[in-house]
């Protein structure tokens, strides 16, 4: 089963839909983020988990 590690971002209720998709595609290009819940507060504001895969590397012995 792969490992992620999970990051947390708010977006407040004053940014608009465009620039809260931005913030979200610069995330996912430069960091290697992809979507894993989005949570639409009452008020307007966005709660957003991002999630990546940790990948670990094998020590090879010979």
């Amino acid at each position: 089963m792969p490992e992620y590690e999970f990051c947390d971002v708010y977006v407040p209720r004053g940014v608009s839909r465009k620039a809260a998709t931005r913030l979200l595609t610069d995330h996912a290009e430069y960091g290697h983020w992809e979507l894993d819940r989005l949570r639409l507060n009452p008020d307007g504001s966005r709660r957003v988990r991002l999630r990546r895969r940790i990948i670990r590397q094998i020590r090879a012995t010979w």
